[in-house]
């Protein structure tokens, strides 16, 4: 019986690292019929993981190193078992151009046509000639794996932006999306902004508002940005409204048009929490994760509906952040999060398996350490399994 798993999944941790070989600290299988969790850790000095998983269960993998401040971000290959198939490949051409610091602005990767590899991310610092709010929304693609292209900019006069994400899909869409201020100063106004690609990214229509109206944006809150497989976008953002309404918000486009953005947790709150998002789409439909109150939530997305299901929150209590999450294709949920982090703090890595009716097979508290500013990230494989990168 499943049941009998509950908390006792074990899980291979595996180390790659950019110069040796890989290294196997611990390997256990879990027993049939519970899908496997293998934990991967980053190299030494390498945070924010940034993950997908493409057809032949290639795990492309996104991360940042150097300087919190300004930094640099790094592209590498793995295979299913966590093995390093590339050497890291540096993303971002102007050195130091991309940010760490407060855990959600850091880059996020889509896997777009014929395997092209999109990333965007924040700014470290101001473009010339912008002024000191205009820290550009940046850009980089890579056609063979191995080379990515100059980077650019697609964020245009965006002023005071945040929350940075990209999705692409396999008809050569690419939307990278953020938040910005609007027309009138404050949280209140904050519109979501979109840059359009229909060529793999080659080329970006203007930024544009999503929305008709501002809808408000938490200020120092991520995003999270996904096609599914009918081609409509999905973001989640956190509100901004009456200075204390910060709701988990989800806003559809389908064919172009905005639908009207759907209330999926609310939270009152006088100030930044400074959260993240995550999405996934399977077989069994689409499911997000947030954070609300440092407890980690989730629920699947009715898009054909606009309809949010039974919100669930992880047992238990903490400090948890910066959600992750993937399902397999018999509905399986695999939901990590950090455990204790917080604003220049680590913590450690943490991770929840329940199958399509949510109940648990297992879980783990202490996955592993979390550096400082330092997130997880999750994928599924074709056999069922998962894959942890911290």
């Amino acid at each position: 019986m499943r049941a009998s798993f509950i908390g006792a999944l074990a899980a291979a941790s595996i180390a790659f690292t950019i110069g040796g070989p890989v290294q196997i600290r611990a390997t256990a299988v879990a027993p049939s019929p519970a899908p496997s969790v293998a934990v991967v850790a980053l190299p030494d000095g390498a945070i924010q993981p940034q993950t997908a998983v493409d057809a032949k269960d290639v795990i492309h993998v996104v991360y940042f190193s150097g300087p919190p401040a300004a930094g640099n971000l790094y592209y590498v290959r793995l295979a299913a078992d966590g093995h390093r198939l590339t050497e890291p490949v540096r993303i971002n051409s102007i050195e130091g151009s991309a940010l760490a610091t407060g855990s959600v602005r850091g880059a996020q990767v889509s896997l777009g046509r014929n395997g092209v590899v999109h990333v965007a991310w924040h700014g470290a610092k101001p473009i010339s000639g912008g002024g000191a709010d205009t820290v550009p929304m940046w850009y980089s693609r890579s056609t063979d794996g191995a080379h990515f292209e100059p980077q650019r900019t697609v964020s245009g006069s965006s002023k005071n932006l945040d929350g940075g994400s990209v999705a692409a899909d396999a008809a050569g869409h690419v939307a990278v999306v953020w938040h910005a201020m609007g027309a009138v100063p404050g949280e209140g106004h904050r519109t979501v902004y979109i840059a359009k690609s229909s060529d793999d990214g080659a080329s970006f229509s203007a930024e544009a508002p999503a929305t008709p109206a501002p809808i408000g944006a938490c200020g120092c809150c991520g995003m999270r940005a996904l096609f599914d497989r009918s081609g409509t976008l999905h973001v989640l953002y956190r509100a901004a409204t009456n200075d204390t309404n910060r709701d988990t918000t989800w806003l559809m486009i389908r064919g172009g048009s905005p639908l009207p953005p759907v209330r999926v947790h609310s939270w009152e709150l006088q100030s930044c929490p400074m959260s993240t998002y995550a999405l996934a789409e399977s077989g069994a439909g689409l499911v997000a994760a947030w954070e609300t109150a440092q407890q980690i939530y989730s629920a699947s997305l009715d898009s054909q509906s606009a309809t949010v299901g039974p919100v669930e929150a992880v047992p238990g209590s903490g400090v948890r952040k910066h959600p992750s999450v993937a399902m397999n294709r018999a509905g399986e949920r695999l939901l990590a999060w950090t455990e204790g982090t917080a604003w220049n703090r680590g913590g450690t890595a943490a991770w929840r398996l329940t199958d399509r009716t949510g109940k648990q097979l297992a879980s783990s508290q202490d996955a592993g350490p979390v550096p400082v500013w330092g997130l997880v990230s999750v994928v599924a494989l074709r056999d069922g399994s998962f894959v942890l990168v911290r």
